[in-house]
C-alpha cells in the first residue's frame, strides 16, 4: 500500500470506550492511560463521555467523574501528544467548548448526524476562533447516499473545518462503501479526510486500510478494541498492520502492546469482543453506543435485545434518540418478538 502523506492516528479509547465502561472513568485511569499513550508517542487523544461534552445525563448515561477533570488530567500528563475532545450540537455547548479549550485541549471533533451538518456552524467557526484544530465528524455514514456525504462534508469544510471525517458508527458499512466514501471526499474537498470505524461486523481493520489507501491520512483507533458496540480499529493491531505495509505512523507498537495488555484490559469487565448484539448493531446499522443501554431495557422488560436493536434499525434511529430504546422495549414486551430483517 503506498500513502505518500503524513497519517495521524488519534485514540479514543478515552472517549469512545467511555461507552464500554459504562462512563465510569476515573482520573487515575485516564492519567494512567494518557502517559502510556503520550510515551508510545501517540499524535492525538480523545478525552470526553461517550457522547461528547456533557454528555453526562440520565438519558446518555451519567459519568462517575466530571470529564473536565479527566481533561485536565491527560493535558497535564502528555508532554508531545494533544488532546482531543468530542462536542455534539445540541448536548454539548459553545460554553463547554471554551472550558475545554481553557484547559488545555487542543483539537475540537465537532459531530454530526451525517445529514445535519448545518448544525457545526458555530461550533467549528468558534473552535477555530480558540485556535483548536478543528474537525467535522460526520456519524453514521452508512445513512446517506455518497453525494449527500459529500454535500454535508462541503458545509463543514466552508465552515472552516481543517479536517472531515466519514465515521462508521453503526460499524454497518462494508470495504467498498467505505472506498466510494473517501474516494468521493478525496476528488471534491480540499481538506484532509479521516475514518472512524466499528468492528461489528469485523470489518474495522478493513474499512480502515481501505480509507487509507482512498488517500484518508486521519485515522482513530481504540487500544484494546475500547470503544462502543464491538469497539474500534484495535490501535496496536493497526500500528502493526500499517508497520508491515511500510507506512510508518512513529507510534511504538511494544509499547502500545504494553499499555493493552497491562492497562487497559484489567479495566475491561469482558473482553471486547463481536457478540450477538454487537453484531446485531452492525447488521441492522445502529448507533453502537446503543448497546449497554438496548442491554438493560431487555433485562427490565425480560425479551431479547436483539430484537430491540432490529427494530431500531427499522425505524433509521440515529444517536441522540436513546429516549426511544425504553418504548420500544416496552412495546415489544407486550406484543412480542419482532421479524429480523436485511439491511439494504
Amino acid at each position: 500500500m503506498e500513502n505518500k502523506n503524513p497519517l495521524y492516528i488519534t485514540e479514543v479509547a478515552l472517549r469512545d470506550g467511555s461507552h464500554a465502561i459504562a462512563h465510569q472513568y476515573t482520573v487515575d485511569q485516564v492519567l494512567s492511560i494518557a502517559k502510556s499513550l503520550d510515551e508510545a508517542n501517540v499524535p492525538y487523544i480523545e478525552v470526553a463521555h461517550g457522547d461528547g461534552l456533557a454528555g453526562s445525563s440520565l438519558q446518555y448515561g451519567t459519568s462517575l467523574t466530571d470529564e473536565m477533570k479527566l481533561i485536565e488530567a491527560a493535558v497535564s500528563i502528555c508532554k508531545q501528544a494533544k488532546i482531543a475532545v468530542l462536542l455534539l450540537p445540541g448536548i454539548g455547548t459553545i460554553k463547554e467548548l471554551k472550558e475545554a479549550a481553557k484547559i488545555g485541549a487542543k483539537m475540537a471533533r465537532i459531530a454530526t448526524h451525517v445529514t445535519e451538518a448545518d448544525v457545526s456552524a458555530q461550533h467549528i467557526s468558534t473552535a477555530k476562533e480558540l485556535g483548536m484544530e478543528t474537525v467535522g465528524f460526520l456519524m453514521m455514514a452508512h445513512m446517506a447516499p455518497v453525494e449527500k456525504l459529500v454535500e454535508q462534508a462541503k458545509l463543514m469544510e466552508s465552515y472552516g473545518a481543517d479536517i472531515v471525517y466519514a465515521v462508521d458508527s453503526a460499524g454497518a458499512l462494508l470495504p467498498h462503501q467505505v472506498r466510494e466514501r473517501i474516494r468521493a471526499l478525496r476528488t471534491h474537498l480540499k481538506i484532509e479526510i479521516g475514518f472512524h470505524g466499528h468492528n461489528n461486523l469485523s470489518l474495522a481493520m478493513a474499512n480502515t486500510l481501505a480509507a487509507i489507501e482512498e488517500g484518508a491520512t486521519r485515522i482513530d483507533g481504540s487500544v484494546r478494541c475500547l470503544g462502543a458496540g464491538a469497539g474500534n480499529t484495535q490501535t496496536e493491531v493497526l500500528v502493526a498492520v500499517l508497520d508491515r505495509l511500510g507506512i510508518h505512523t512513529g507510534i511504538d507498537l511494544y509499547k502500545m502492546m504494553d499499555l493493552a495488555e497491562g492497562v487497559v484490559a484489567p479495566i475491561l469487565k469482558k473482553p471486547q469482543e463481536i457478540t450477538k448484539d454487537s453484531l446485531v448493531l452492525g447488521y441492522a446499522g445502529v448507533y453502537s453506543s446503543f448497546l449497554l443501554h438496548a442491554q438493560r431495557a431487555a433485562k427490565q422488560f425480560n425479551i431479547d435485545s436483539r430484537d430491540i436493536l432490529i427494530e431500531l434499525g427499522k425505524r433509521n434511529v440515529v444517536g441522540g434518540q436513546e429516549d426511544m430504546i425504553v418504548d420500544i422495549a416496552s412495546q415489544i414486551s407486550k406484543e412480542g418478538k419482532r421479524d429480523g430483517f436485511l439491511v439494504k
